[in-house]
């Protein structure tokens, strides 16, 4: 089936979810409602923060979330289903609710980003959707804002999508790379779906067509004067692909009335080329010529490049931030925290020998809490329906020093959970992809701390908890050892 062919995605799910559902509806009271939390463990590369992405495919997900005719078939196939149940999945249509984080929130671990309140299948049938849209574009947009700052202003495009996992894996991964900064893709799909600007320039196959490298830069020019820019790496960047580009732009887009936007090289030692390029191009009185730069960057490579002097006024980057290469894992996980019975809320917790294992019970909000500069201070999760009034005394307890209370009182706090869907319908309005790229732009720029931002040894982001909701987790997990 073609990409752009309309699909049923309703059964991206594991196994589990259907047997499990199917084991509810026959043994379960249909009133029961569960409140599953989104949450992960670990910052990927060691860093101090994460972004938030995929909240718009995961609301488009359960909108459209059915089961077609050769769906039923297909699990009455497999034998492991009752007929009712199969019945009931053939008019299925999602009836709970979802709170999340705004998309582009700058995220950090323990927290719930996603949560969601609904009868116990509706709960359970939609974790792995959910789970595989929530880890691939928060991992792609949290790397493309590292890869983003690295470059220090300079823009950054994606180049990865022959280099994705799959097709879906680029156009996504291009939607999240965007969301984390860079200024646009080379994957054209993406560009359509998604209005994120695309660009490209030439193809080594271009160069090695024509008789000369030369010949190859002019009718390149003559087709795309103005747009031109030249690979110059197919041969040799200093004695040949150089001088090559200087003299088509003399000889093509001068007479033309076109200056050359710009050079890019793929390979050799970035650093060391660029500045000798530079130094050609200026001397040619081409200094508005641009230097584009790929080859398996990352964040790394990019710092590298920048601190030895390199003179890139643009990456294109590829593998690396695609598939977020050197840590390509965001670890994001679907936990239940409550279960509601005859109107009464019972908060569960998961109990673990791994202390980042124990999870958060019951139904939460959580907060952010800025000081008088606008900073971000600390994250704060509190009982659902908790009044926060910081104009007077009022402690939290820090999660990572536990025995260490803290005074909020002349901060700031605003709720990060607001609702998406209530009972099935979409309450929130669609924003669209500048507007949250822009937000996540704005909170690195106006709200977190630079020294969460760096790449090594970054401060850690403190997680609070009010106290009554702290004392009340430790209660909980007391009760549940006593009844081990």
């Amino acid at each position: 089936m073609s990409m752009c062919d309309r699909r049923n995605l309703s059964m991206v799910m594991d196994l589990y979810e259907l047997t499990m559902s199917n084991g509810y509806f026959l043994d379960s009271d249909p009133d029961d409602v569960a409140t599953f939390d989104v949450f992960f463990r670990r910052i990927p590369d060691n860093g101090g923060y994460a972004i938030f992405a995929g909240l718009e495919q995961i609301v488009e997900y359960i909108e459209d979330m059915h089961f077609e005719d050769d769906d039923i078939e297909y699990l009455g196939s497999l034998g492991m289903f009752d007929p009712g149940f199969l019945e009931f999945l053939r008019g299925y249509r999602f009836k709970g609710s979802v709170s999340a984080f705004d998309e582009g929130t700058v995220i950090f671990p323990g927290e719930p980003v996603i949560t969601v309140t609904a009868p116990l299948i509706d709960a359970q049938i939609v974790e792995t959707a959910i789970l595989a849209q929530f880890n691939h574009q928060s991992l792609i947009a949290t790397k493309a804002s590292r890869i983003v700052r690295a470059a220090k202003g300079r823009a950054v495009s994606d180049f990865g999508a022959r280099r994705a996992h799959n097709m879906d894996a680029a156009v996504y991964g291009a939607r999240a790379a965007y969301i984390g900064g860079v200024a646009g893709t080379a994957t054209v799909l993406s560009g359509k779906m998604f209005g994120i600007p695309i660009s490209g320039t030439m193809a080594h196959s271009w160069v090695m067509y024509h008789e000369s490298e030369y010949e190859s830069f002019a009718a390149y020019a003559r087709i795309y004067p103005d747009d031109t820019v030249l690979l110059i790496d197919t041969y040799d960047v200093l004695k040949s692909g150089t001088p090559n580009a200087i003299r088509c732009a003399k000889e093509v887009l001068g007479p033309m009335g076109k200056r050359l936007k710009g050079v890019r090289l793929d390979s050799g030692d970035l650093a060391y080329l660029t500045k000798e390029v530079r130094k050609m191009l200026d001397a040619a009185d081409m200094e508005d010529c641009r230097i584009i730069a790929s080859n398996s960057l990352d964040e790394y490579s990019i710092s590298s490049i920048i601190d030895q002097g390199g003179c890139i006024d643009a990456f294109g980057v590829g593998e690396r931030l695609i598939t977020s290469k050197s840590d390509p894992v965001f670890g994001g996980v679907y936990k239940i925290s409550a279960i509601e019975k005859g109107g009464v809320t019972i908060p569960k917790i998961k109990v673990s020998e791994a202390v980042e294992k124990i999870t958060n019970p019951g139904r939460k909000m959580v907060y952010r809490i800025y000081d008088s500069t606008g900073h971000a201070t600390s994250d704060l999760i509190t009982h659902e329906d908790e009044e926060v009034d910081l104009s007077g005394p009022y402690d939290v307890i820090d999660t990572h020093r536990p025995w260490r209370k803290v005074d909020l009182s002349g901060h700031t706090a605003r709720p990060l959970l607001k609702p998406i869907i209530v009972n099935g319908t979409r309450v929130s309005p669609q924003r669209s992809l500048t507007e949250i790229r822009d937000y996540v732009r704005m909170q690195l720029r106006d709200e977190i701390w630079e020294e969460e931002q760096r790449f090594e040894n970054p401060h850690i982001h403190h997680m609070d908890m009010s106290v009554s909701y702290y004392e009340d987790k430790m209660e909980l997990l007391s009760r549940c050892q006593s009844n081990r």
